[in-house]
């Protein structure tokens, strides 16, 4: 029995210029960098425009997450697989996480970036920050294992909740796995609507441009650029330091795993555009679905990691927490010793789990920290706060990338990886994956 993919990878032959999505964002980006800066009233008007299309994204997400899981883990054969992959994308996301928190930390040890600010924690306005160390009280262990059980069924696809989609579609998948022959038209039919969606999102992502623009316009015409003169230091750390772990760190990885850093950069470039517009990783999570399997990885590899990093896989915002929390340390002149220092990147590996599925995570999950390590003042968020919407891009960027990598590791890993399908998406040729047998979903 074969099944049709939902979606055209690379385009069969290249068109002019001008219709590559990647050129339109690109030109979005610098159209609203321009306004918001000339115009500063008018950029922040075009608010709505990024908040419009980031609600249609999310509005996809979770059936596509949904569909994604369900199809794929349903048309293996050995349901042992699910667990193996789940436990090695488990133990990829927790090392990577862990030495980006650790690279966070050294890099605010040697650069200092927060050093000569002499800021008085008093003198800080507090109440700036106090609806995120709110919420950060609010975010217990208890309760975000609680929180992945949805009320209902239909209540995890209506909230959008990516962790409670997660749960209900692997369990709905390993369901009409064992099913058999009886699931075999539920599985035909949600191959169907699964196309449906897919083409749905490539009529969304017709508006990134629209999206990209609002929202890159809002922020300059909000926070403006001259804003980062004031922490410049912090903020050129963070994107060296993230630079630094995308290249090296994940590069080495790229390299072990047979394939080039800068072609998967390459070949995500429309989707990073779109996440530099618009400061949030989620908006390009469908259409790195899609990526990811037209590049050979098998979908119900893509299915697990790709939903389920954007969750626990977040290198871009461990590496900020450190630093973030290390530079306000230093601001303030707070000495932490080795043990202190050890401690809190203990705290901030249980945060950044704690809160994974969070909005706001990034800025939230220091709020949480922080609190935890009353060494560090809190209020000292208040240092970075104005410059923290600059930093999220980088975050999503980082996050995005990571995620990516994971993708192809863990299915390489699994011996599921398509060599040919990978070289040829990464060397920027179509592929045709229009036909792929379930019995072979898996098989390299």
């Amino acid at each position: 029995m074969h099944y049709d993919t939902a979606f055209t990878p690379l385009p069969a032959k290249a068109g002019r210029w001008y219709t590559h999505l990647y050129v339109q964002v690109l030109t979005a980006i610098a159209a609203g960098v321009a306004l918001g800066h000339f115009y500063p009233a008018s950029g922040e008007a075009m608010k709505p425009l990024g908040d419009a299309f980031i609600k249609a994204v999310k509005m996809v997400i979770a059936p596509v997450i949904f569909l994604t899981i369900t199809t794929g883990i349903s048309s293996m054969r050995d349901l042992g697989a699910v667990g193996r992959v789940a436990a090695k994308a488990f133990a990829y996301f927790f090392f990577f996480s862990t030495l980006a928190l650790i690279l966070g930390m050294i890099v605010a040890d040697v650069v200092q970036p927060g050093a000569g600010f002499n800021i008085d924690p008093h003198t800080l306005d507090a109440g700036k920050v106090a609806e995120f160390a709110k919420k950060a009280h609010e975010t217990t262990v208890t309760g975000f294992l609680l929180g992945v059980i949805p009320d209902t069924f239909l209540s995890a696809i209506v909230d959008g909740n990516i962790l409670q989609v997660l749960f209900v579609a692997i369990l709905f998948g390993i369901a009409l796995s064992l099913v058999g022959a009886r699931g075999e038209p539920v599985l035909d039919l949600l191959d169907g609507v699964s196309i449906a969606f897919f083409r749905l999102v490539a009529i969304v992502m017709k508006a990134a441009p629209i999206g990209a623009f609002g929202a890159m316009a809002f922020t300059i015409g909000k926070y403006g650029v001259a804003s980062l003169s004031h922490l410049a230091a912090l903020v050129a750390t963070f994107y060296l330091t993230s630079a630094l772990f995308v290249i090296v760190i994940l590069g080495v990885v790229a390299k072990l795993a047979g394939f080039s850093i800068f072609r998967l950069i390459g070949y995500l470039k429309a989707e990073l555009l779109l996440v530099l517009g618009t400061s949030s990783s989620e908006s390009a999570l469908p259409a790195l679905i899609e990526k990811m399997e037209a590049a050979g990885c098998p979908k119900t590899i893509v299915g697990l990691v790709v939903p389920t990093g954007y969750s626990f896989n977040l290198d871009g915002t461990n590496i900020y927490m450190t630093l973030a929390a290390l530079f306000i340390a230093q601001a303030c002149n707070v000495h932490l010793t080795l043990g202190q220092q050890a401690l809190l990147l203990v705290i901030a590996m249980l945060s950044s789990k704690g809160a994974a599925g969070v909005t706001g995570a990034g800025f939230i999950t220091l709020a949480a920290t922080l609190a935890i390590v009353p060494t560090v003042p809190v209020a000292g968020m208040a240092l970075i706060l104005g410059v923290d919407r600059f930093m999220s891009e980088c975050r999503s960027l980082t996050n995005f990338i990571g995620n990516a990598v994971a993708c192809v590791v863990v299915s390489r890993w699994e011996g599921s990886l398509n060599h040919a399908h990978l070289d040829a998406a990464l060397a920027g040729r179509a592929v045709a994956v229009e036909h792929l047998s379930r019995d072979t979903v898996g098989a390299e």
